[in-house]
């Protein structure tokens, strides 16, 4: 009997609350990804899953079949292997800050990272605003490049977890995105595929993150940790506040620059803390007492060696290490805007999701997989909620190219933004960790 003819089975299965063992998993989305499985039947399912939902062990086996689908990297002679993950934000430029932190501090980075899509950025992107940089290495450069210089990014190859890229596609068109288990194997299939024994979960919570609350964003981190640790993988997850934009800057050459002021220990104190955090959490999962974990952690920011570790690993993918001492040096969009508080007294919000819009709108990110993008153009925060503003004061400033989307920027920008006679009480940027 062939693999489709017993799709309809598994449809009925889990459309009447029924529980899949790892054999019709694999029946199903291995069946799908060879051709074999109509996309219909497939849509069918989703459907399915997201009304019915999986159990602990469904997520983590459907986890395995997709990271399992095509090629997985085999880093097991690599010491210390960390990953990290955000499940994306606006003006998150950790990645550029925290990867060579790692890797100063002793651990080996082998990650594969993707490009920004809608209000998100992505590290491929933000790197590539350095000339020459490349995200293409072969699998040999790849791995020499990890174990010689402690770092190697590259981009999401298309044979690895192909099954997580055809399901998306289907998710995108028939309503079923928003759906833990779904979420969760899709990101942990590409994480396990990956290979690193270590993986570091940032999980962003709030306006301008795919999870609007904090109990969603619990779930999340709880089912990707049961995944990883499922799969043998020491996993740590931290849930961080994304209602404000991270750090001042959002917009690519933007976001580099500011990384790069923070590698050289001059950073915004957000996002000088979270990635403090995060290598601390990463050291502490390799056995390290999370004090001392943390104290190397920021002292990576303070004797240079994450900065000569990033300038390193630049050089190493073909890119002009001399931007990363001469910031003059970036594409940055020529022309100006400012928006100033309407009156005296205390900015009260900043919406993170329509700063990643106005970036957007300008031309610094993408509708579409495989779109142009403006390196230069973004925004500039001023001002974060709790200063205080006089009337008139600028609380933002844009950077665009020939005045390409900026009425709609300004719109989008000013709607977001919050004022009021009292200071707001400060909100905390970690929420919780799960370990």
């Amino acid at each position: 009997m062939t693999l489709s003819l017993h799709t309809p089975d598994l449809i009925q299965k889990k459309r009447d609350g029924g529980t899949h063992t790892r054999a019709e998993l694999e029946a199903l989305v291995l069946g799908f990804t060879n051709g074999h499985v109509p996309d219909y039947q497939v849509s069918a399912w989703l459907m399915a899953v997201f009304l019915k939902g999986m159990t602990l062990q469904e997520t983590a086996d459907l986890t395995l079949v997709m990271a399992g689908s095509g090629e997985q990297m085999n880093l097991g002679n690599l010491p210390r292997t960390v990953d990290k993950h955000s499940t994306g934000g606006v003006g998150d430029k950790t990645s550029l800050i925290l990867t060579p932190m790692l890797a100063a501090l002793g651990l080996t980075v082998a990650k594969m990272s993707g490009r920004g899509l809608a209000h998100t950025g992505g590290t491929i992107d933000k790197l590539e605003s350095i000339p020459g940089w490349t995200a293409e290495l072969s699998e040999a450069q790849f791995l020499k490049q990890a174990r010689e210089v402690g770092l190697a990014l590259v981009g999401q190859s298309k044979n690895l977890a192909p099954a997580d890229g055809k399901l998306y596609a289907l998710r995108d068109v028939t309503a079923t995105v928003n759906s833990l288990p779904l979420i969760a194997s899709s990101i942990m299939s590409k994480k396990l595929a990956s290979g690193a024994h270590t993986i570091v979960l940032d999980v962003k919570v709030g306006a301008g993150a795919f999870m609007g609350t904090l109990g969603a964003g619990r779930e999340l981190a709880r089912a990707m940790v049961d995944i990883g640790t499922h799969a043998g993988r020491q996993i740590r997850a931290v849930l961080t506040d994304m209602d404000t934009p991270l750090g001042r800057m959002a917009g690519n050459s933007l976001e580099v620059l500011e990384a790069l002021d923070t590698l050289r220990g001059h950073g915004p104190a957000d996002l000088t803390e979270l990635c403090v955090a995060l290598a601390a959490e990463a050291l502490s999962a390799h056995g390290e007492d999370p004090a001392q974990a943390e104290a190397r952690a920021r002292q990576t920011l303070v004797d240079g060696s994450a900065l000569h570790k990033f300038r390193e690993f630049v050089a190493a993918q073909g890119g002009d290490a001399g931007y990363v001492d001469n910031p003059a040096s970036f594409d940055v969009a020529p022309g100006r805007a400012e928006i100033t508080a309407p009156e005296a007294g205390y900015l009260q919000r900043i919406d993170a999701l329509s700063v990643g819009r106005a970036v957007l709108v300008m031309g610094g990110g993408r509708e579409r997989k495989g779109e142009a993008i403006d390196h230069g153009v973004g925004v500039e925060l001023l001002k974060k909620p709790g200063d205080a503003v006089q009337a008139g004061e600028a609380v933002m400033r844009l950077y665009h190219r020939s005045g390409r989307g900026l009425e709609r920027a300004l719109e989008l920008l000013r709607g977001g933004l919050g004022f009021g006679p009292a200071q707001p009480a400060a909100q905390p940027l970690i929420l919780d960790r799960v370990n």
